[in-house]
């Protein structure tokens, strides 16, 4: 008879997460995850078959948790382009510099995959759309907003990375605040 697993999946795959973020993609191992969870190395194995395996599913996890989060954001936010820029304020927790530091090095195993390569992608699309759809009700919004407000938002992200004065929402916030105005301004200028 197989024995019952103590720590679901879902448990261990946020353990390996935290290991990822707390301590950077290198420190995933078995060991340290066996030592983080509570699961003997030999049993993570056996559920995750290889390093790479369980590398992949805690990522995998982490783009389900980031797709959650923003339909719940969307689901929340006005439909209009305050609720646009709450929405990816709402998006930019990331704490200091530090954490924000570290969660590009875990972007880069994500980009260094096919698959992960493809979620981002996935969770572009619908991010875009999102904002897309705050936006509706606006004649003056291109019919790329929602896109071109995401590289805003991310570009406003990288510039604070470089100078971290302030919290990283109100930069976000003042940055996508200024670009609504004016690239709503000139949309209607050129009408």
């Amino acid at each position: 008879m197989p024995r019952r697993k103590t720590l679901s999946d879902e448990a261990v795959l946020q353990a390996a997460l935290a290991l990822l973020h707390e301590r950077g993609p290198e420190a995933l191992t078995f060991e340290n995850l066996a030592r983080s969870c509570g699961l003997s190395g030999s049993t993570l194995v056996q559920r995750f078959g290889s390093k790479a395996a369980l590398k992949q599913a805690a990522l995998l996890r982490a783009w389900d948790g980031l797709d959650e989060r923003t339909a719940a954001l969307a689901a929340a936010v006005p439909r209009n382009p305050a609720g646009a820029i709450a929405l990816l304020v709402g998006l930019s927790d990331y704490g200091e510099i530090e954490a924000y530091a570290e969660g590009l090095l875990v972007l880069r195993e994500d980009l260094r995959d096919p698959l992960l390569r493809a979620r981002g992608a996935r969770w572009r699309a619908a991010l875009a759309e999102a904002l897309d759809a705050c936006f509706v009700d606006t004649a003056t919004a291109p019919a790329d907003i929602g896109l071109l407000m995401a590289s805003q938002w991310q570009g406003s992200l990288l510039w604070w990375s470089f100078d971290p004065v302030g919290d990283v929402a109100e930069h976000v916030q003042h940055s996508l605040v200024r670009f609504v105005a004016v690239l709503l301004a000139g949309e209607r200028g050129r009408r």
